[in-house]
């Protein structure tokens, strides 16, 4: 059963399908070994990777395994960086959250406040009981970002992962719905 992306809007940014004319931002931010420096995957060296990217979010949408969404900032339309859900499974009402922002991005509370519009739409929409995610114990920000939205750390998986080389363990974060705590979205400034 198809997933239809959803289009979404905070008072800061914009939420939206992926489109073929993303790729050079979408390489750009993945072939930083900086930014992916705790990722589970090598930085991308070739641009056919990013055109990939797009196609795979059009194939989970279709599939209806999830949902990935570009970002960007709502004043200038700057891409930022994406949010998706993975794994989505209507059975279980269960996926998988992720996320990648730029280095110009970071420390803006972005990634919150995407996630927090991501997770808004997967609970009243999709219905979800259950959002989990993983994240490198090296990996203070993203963990943060985490716990700003009531996620609850329940474990590490030991040596789960190899990054650049380096073997490197991952925790394990879950949201409930019952744990869910919609904040209401920050009106804008006049």
């Amino acid at each position: 059963m198809p997933l239809p992306t959803p289009s979404l809007n905070t008072a800061r940014l914009r939420l939206r399908a992926f489109e073929d004319a993303d790729a050079n931002d979408l390489f750009a931010l993945h072939s930083s070994a900086y930014v992916l420096r705790y990722w589970d995957s090598a930085p991308w060296s070739e641009r056919a990777r990013a055109e990939k990217f797009v196609t795979d979010c059009r194939q989970m949408a279709l599939e209806g395994t999830g949902a990935r969404l570009a970002v960007e900032r709502a004043g200038d339309g700057a891409f930022i960086g994406w949010c998706g859900l993975s794994g989505w499974n209507p059975v279980y009402r269960s996926a998988s959250l992720g996320y990648c922002f730029s280095e110009a991005a970071w420390g803006h509370g972005y990634a919150t406040e995407t996630a927090r519009a991501l997770l808004r739409w997967a609970f009243d929409t999709l219905d979800l009981n259950r959002v989990q995610a993983e994240v490198d114990t090296r990996n203070g920000a993203s963990a943060r970002v985490l716990e700003k939205l009531g996620f609850v750390r329940e474990g590490t998986l030991r040596e789960d992962c190899v990054v650049n080389g380096d073997v490197s363990d991952s925790w394990v974060y879950g949201l409930l719905r019952r744990e869910w705590q919609p904040s209401p979205e920050p009106v804008p400034a006049h």
